[in-house]
C-alpha cells in the first residue's frame, strides 16, 4: 500500500504522531504537509482511509450534513451528486484526497495503538501498537473519533440464536435479506436510514423501538449538470452556495437554546408524522414525548412512510429473550426471526471505548483515572497533565445540527498555534492548565443548563449520570473565533533540562 515502510526505526522520533485516517487525522496530516512539516506518521487501523465512511456502508447510509458543508473548505468539491451524499460518494472524496495529498506514504495501515505513554523529562511521548512496535514523537493527536466502537447491547439467549446477526456499522453484504424476517434493534441514526431500504425487500420488518426519535424531512435532491459546471467553472459560486448552507444551519441551532422555541417545533413534526402516517395509534407510538431537540434531531422522507407498509411492523414492548429462531417480547408475544439486525449506535463515552487504551502523563496522571467521575478537557483538544497530547471531536465539541468538518478545522488550527507557539518560545511541551480546564468546563455545564439538552431526556450525549460530555453548547462561530489563537496564560510551558530529544535519539541509535 506504500513505497516505503511508514513506521520508523526505533531510534528516529517524530513530530507528531496521529491516531486515525478518517477526516480528522486526514485534515492534521494535510495541515502539517502544508506547513513544510513532513516528520509525522498517521497510524490507523484499518486497511483504508476513512474511518466512519469506509464502516458504514449500510443500506441507504448517507450523511445528514449538506454534500458542499460536509468536505474540506480547503478541498472543495465541484460534483456532489446530491445535496446529502450517500457514504460510497463520501468515501471516494475522502479516497481522492488522500491520493491527491500522497498521505499513502505517511500512513501506517492495519495498525492499532493499543496505549500513550508521556515521558516528562525528555518530553516524548511512546505510542504502542499491536504490531508490537512503538512510535516517538513530541506530538500525539488522537483522531480516532467517537463513532467507531459498535454498541452491541446485551440480550437474553442471543448466544443459542442460530440466525444471522450482524451491527448496521459491520453490515454483511453477502447475506440475502430478500424473503426473511428480519429484526431491526434502534430507532436511531443509522436504523432510520437502512430500514426503509430493505423494507421492501424483506418477508416481514419488526422495527424494535425504545424510545423514539424526532424525525424531520429531508431536502433530498440532486444536482443538475449546470449545477455542477457553474460550481466547477466559478469556484467563488461553490463557496457562497457552502457559506449558505453553514449559517442555514447555524439558524438550527438557536431553539435548542431557548426549550419554549423548541417545543413550538415540535408541534409542527407531530403534524408532519400524523400526515405521513396513516394509522393514528401508531403516529402517536412514533411520536417523542421528550423536548424536541434533547436527543439528536433525524432527517429522513422514507422513515415514517415506511410504517404504512403491511409488512413492517414498530414493536414498542421490550426485549425478553432470544430463542433459536424466535425472538420473545416482554407481553408474551414470540415473532419468527432469520435475521437480527443492531442499529443500537456506537459508545461515545471514551471511559468505555479507552478503558483497556492505557494513557499516562505526568507523575500520577492516567487518564482513565482522571476522567472517572468523566470526561473534561480544555475546547475539547487538551487535558490537563499530558503535555502535547491533543484530542479531535474531544469532550464537548461535537455538534447536532451543523458540520463537523467545520469544528475539525477549526482545531486542526489551534492545534498548529499550539506547535508554533512552543517553537517560538524554544520550550519541549506545554500542559493545559487544571484552573483554566476546571474554568471552561464549568462554563460548559452552566451553559448546558436551561437548553434543550437539559430538559430530561436521555440520550447519548450523555453519560450514565446526566453529564452532557459531548455538545458544544453554544454557536461553531463562537469555537471559530475562541480557537483562532492559544490563550498563553491558560497553559504552562516546560523546557526539558534533561536529555535533550537529539540527544536521546543518538543514544538509542547507539544502543
Amino acid at each position: 500500500m506504500t513505497s516505503r515502510p511508514p513506521i520508523p526505526a526505533q531510534s528516529a522520533v517524530l513530530d507528531v504522531a496521529i491516531v486515525g485516517a478518517g477526516f480528522g487525522g486526514m485534515c492534521m496530516a494535510i495541515k502539517l504537509l502544508e506547513a513544510g512539516n513532513r516528520n509525522f506518521l498517521i497510524v490507523e487501523k484499518g486497511s483504508e482511509v476513512g474511518g466512519t465512511w469506509r464502516d458504514n456502508s449500510y443500506p441507504g447510509a448517507a450523511c445528514d450534513v449538506q454534500s458542499h458543508l460536509y468536505s474540506f473548505s480547503f478541498e472543495g468539491k465541484a460534483d456532489w451528486t446530491k445535496r446529502y451524499a450517500p457514504w460510497y460518494e463520501i468515501q471516494d472524496y475522502i479516497v481522492k484526497t488522500k491520493e491527491k495529498y500522497g498521505l499513502v506514504a505517511f500512513t501506517q495501515f492495519d495498525t492499532e495503538v493499543n496505549g500513550a505513554h508521556f515521558d516528562h523529562e525528555t518530553g516524548i511521548w511512546t505510542v504502542n501498537t499491536n504490531k508490537g512496535v512503538t512510535v516517538q514523537a513530541r506530538h500525539v493527536v488522537l483522531a480516532s473519533g467517537p463513532l467507531h466502537v459498535p454498541q452491541v447491547p446485551k440480550i437474553k439467549g442471543m448466544e443459542k440464536f442460530k440466525g444471522k446477526v450482524f451491527h448496521s456499522a459491520q453490515w454483511d453484504h453477502s447475506y440475502d435479506l430478500t424473503g426473511k424476517n428480519v429484526v431491526s434493534i434502534g430507532t436511531g441514526g443509522s436504523a432510520i436510514q437502512y430500514c426503509p431500504e430493505i423494507a421492501p425487500q424483506v418477508k416481514q420488518l419488526y422495527v424494535f423501538q425504545r424510545t423514539p426519535a424526532w424525525v424531520i424531512p429531508r431536502d433530498e435532491r440532486t444536482y443538475f449538470g449546470f449545477e455542477k459546471a457553474i460550481f466547477e467553472k466559478f469556484p467563488i459560486i461553490r463557496k457562497l452556495h457552502r457559506a449558505r448552507l453553514y449559517w442555514s444551519n447555524e439558524s438550527r441551532v438557536w431553539p435548542a437554546f431557548r426549550p419554549q422555541n423548541a417545543r413550538a417545533v415540535s408541534q409542527l413534526v407531530k403534524l408532519f408524522i400524523r400526515f405521513q402516517v396513516k394509522d393514528k395509534a401508531l403516529a402517536a407510538k412514533l411520536t417523542p414525548d421528550y423536548t424536541f431537540g434533547c436527543k439528536r434531531v433525524l432527517i429522513s422522507n422514507k422513515y415514517y412512510p415506511m410504517f404504512n407498509r403491511k409488512n413492517v411492523e414498530l414493536v414498542t414492548d421490550g426485549i425478553q429473550e432470544v430463542r433459536e429462531n424466535t425472538i420473545v417480547t416482554r407481553d408474551g408475544v414470540e415473532r419468527p426471526v432469520d435475521c437480527i439486525i443492531l442499529g443500537t449506535g456506537f459508545i461515545v463515552d471514551p471511559r468505555i471505548y479507552m478503558k483497556d487504551f492505557p494513557c499516562t502523563g505526568m507523575p500520577g496522571h492516567d487518564l482513565n483515572k482522571d476522567w472517572k467521575d468523566g470526561a473534561e478537557s480544555y475546547y475539547g483538544m487538551t487535558t490537563t497533565g499530558f503535555p502535547n497530547l491533543f484530542q479531535l471531536v474531544g469532550p464537548n465539541s461535537a455538534l447536532g445540527h451543523n458540520s463537523i468538518i467545520f469544528m475539525i478545522e477549526s482545531q486542526v488550527h489551534y492545534i498548529q498555534e499550539c506547535m508554533r507557539l512552543m517553537k517560538e518560545k524554544g520550550v519541549d511541551y506545554m500542559d493545559v492548565k487544571a484552573s483554566a480546564q476546571r474554568s471552561f468546563n464549568e462554563d460548559v455545564q452552566e451553559n448546558i443548563k436551561g437548553t434543550v439538552w437539559s430538559t430530561g431526556c436521555v440520550s447519548w450525549y450523555q453519560q450514565e449520570d446526566g453529564k452532557n460530555f459531548t455538545i458544544w453548547p453554544w454557536s461553531t462561530w463562537k469555537y471559530w473565533l475562541e480557537t483562532r489563537k492559544v490563550k498563553e496564560e491558560d497553559y504552562l510551558f516546560t523546557k526539558c533540562k534533561r536529555p535533550t530529544l537529539k540527544a536521546v535519539a543518538k543514544e538509542k541509535a547507539e544502543a
